[in-house]
């Protein structure tokens, strides 16, 4: 069917924005009565799979496959990119599309960066996203996260978007619609920030309740492989990379209480196969804990941001750049997308050693100027030397970080590192890799 595209009116003054915000996270939580979202006006009406106007949030009907009845905003600024990358800003409880623009800064930062932000709205009358049926819970199984994967497949499609550059981001409900589609369709996203979320088939129901008070109350514990199983078993079969993932809590939540962020940290670092420990803490502000997993850089594997003393409404301004730079969409330095590297390993073995030559090539189109090259070894495997980079640890999720000669790599360049090791019987190369916190392609 041909898509209807309907233009909405101007918002309102961003202050006044920021408080309505504020007020509907306040007064909703998750599972508070719904309140009445101030829809935009409908403007002009077009017809047929053209781009939307510019520089305005537009209705768009008759996108695709949309079972929940969901509702379809989007914002496309005047200087779109070619190729452009898709943001997707999901919406809290009792919110809308248009909440979630006139609430968060993704629109005046795509204008500044040229990419595009859908806006995916809830119809039923809790206004929050299904994150807990069977249909919700598995790639192509129905529900919300099938209407919003025919809107991302609209925008690329109308757009020529960069289907390798497609990010998820959300706020409470949102947040945790970000866990259920990375977990979904790990093919479609490169990264997900979740604000005040759950992991992936905590808030799973067997009775059509939208509502999990032990997951809601921080009483549902898993191991890590437990809850990685869980994103894995969404979409069985699949062997490519897997997004990263952004977690955003803080301490004095009452709604979705605070150990849903370890166990959320426990998920994502086993669904990306990297170390429970962090690679690296900071303070980016204060009462502000930051911990990377998987590696250091802006763009690690997993990256969690634990806020000391603050409840649920934790959104604030400038949180959305923080988003963008962890995505790699704010121009902050060069940082391989998915399928911009690759990575070939070949493992010479004896009794309890081994020698493996890595092979890194830039398939992308920006020369990439300093990397670090992440992996986990086998269990009982030790690094006992190197050429070609620095290797820290020595075992466990490994960095592999340049030496002064080899830190530039041009466009379709490669370069040839390598380790000897020790092993207890296991001289299995490692299984996946990341360049910059980005994963690689392998072979």
């Amino acid at each position: 069917m041909p898509a209807t595209a309907r233009t909405a009116t101007r918002r309102r003054p961003r202050s006044a924005l920021l408080a309505l915000v504020a007020a509907l996270l306040t007064a909703a939580a998750l599972g508070a009565p719904p309140a009445v979202a101030g829809e935009p006006a409908r403007g002009p009406v077009r017809t047929g799979p053209v781009p939307v106007p510019a520089a305005a949030l537009t209705e768009v009907t008759d996108f695709g496959t949309n079972p929940s009845n969901l509702r379809m905003y989007l914002y496309v600024p005047e200087s779109v990119m070619p190729k452009p990358a898709v943001v997707v800003a999901v919406h809290w409880c009792t919110g809308s599309g248009p909440d979630m623009y006139n609430g968060t800064e993704y629109d005046t930062l795509a204008d500044r960066y040229g990419f595009i932000v859908l806006y995916p709205s809830v119809t039923r009358s809790s206004k929050c996203f299904d994150v807990s049926s069977p249909q919700a819970l598995r790639r192509g199984g129905g529900s919300d996260p099938v209407g919003i994967k025919s809107m991302i497949d609209w925008v690329t499609r109308t757009y020529d978007a960069d289907t390798g550059r497609v990010f998820a981001t959300g706020i409470s409900s949102g947040a945790m619609m970000t866990n259920v589609l990375l977990g979904d369709y790990p093919d479609v996203f490169a990264a997900g920030a979740a604000f005040s979320g759950v992991p992936f088939g905590c808030f799973a129901t067997a009775d059509g309740s939208e509502w999990n008070s032990a997951c809601s109350g921080g009483t549902v514990t898993r191991t890590p492989k437990e809850w990685g199983d869980l994103a894995r078993g969404a979409y069985p079969g699949y062997t490519g990379p897997r997004p990263r993932m952004q977690i955003w809590h803080g301490t004095q939540d009452d709604v979705l209480r605070y150990p849903n962020f370890g166990e959320q940290i426990k998920q994502w670092t086993n669904v990306q196969g990297v170390s429970q420990t962090p690679a690296g803490t900071d303070t980016p502000q204060s009462g502000w804990i930051r911990t990377r997993y998987g590696g250091t850089g802006d763009r690690a594997p997993v990256e969690a941001v634990s806020l000391q003393g603050v409840g649920h409404n934790l959104y604030a301004q400038g949180m959305a750049a923080r988003v963008l730079t962890f995505f790699g969409l704010d121009g902050s330095g060069p940082a391989p997308q998915p399928g911009a590297c690759r990575v070939t390993v070949s493992v010479n073995a004896w009794n309890t050693g081994l020698t493996a030559s890595v092979t890194l090539t830039n398939t992308g189109t920006t020369t990439v100027d300093g990397w670090k090259l992440g992996f986990t070894l086998p269990a009982g495997q030790t690094v006992t030397g190197g050429w070609g980079a620095t290797y820290t640890p020595s075992s466990g999720a490994v960095t592999a970080t340049n030496v002064s000669y080899n830190g530039r790599v041009a466009p379709g360049a490669s370069v040839s590192i390598g380790y000897q090791a020790g092993h207890g019987g296991n001289s299995a190369a490692p299984a996946a890799f990341t360049l910059n916190g980005t994963a690689c392609a392998a072979g």
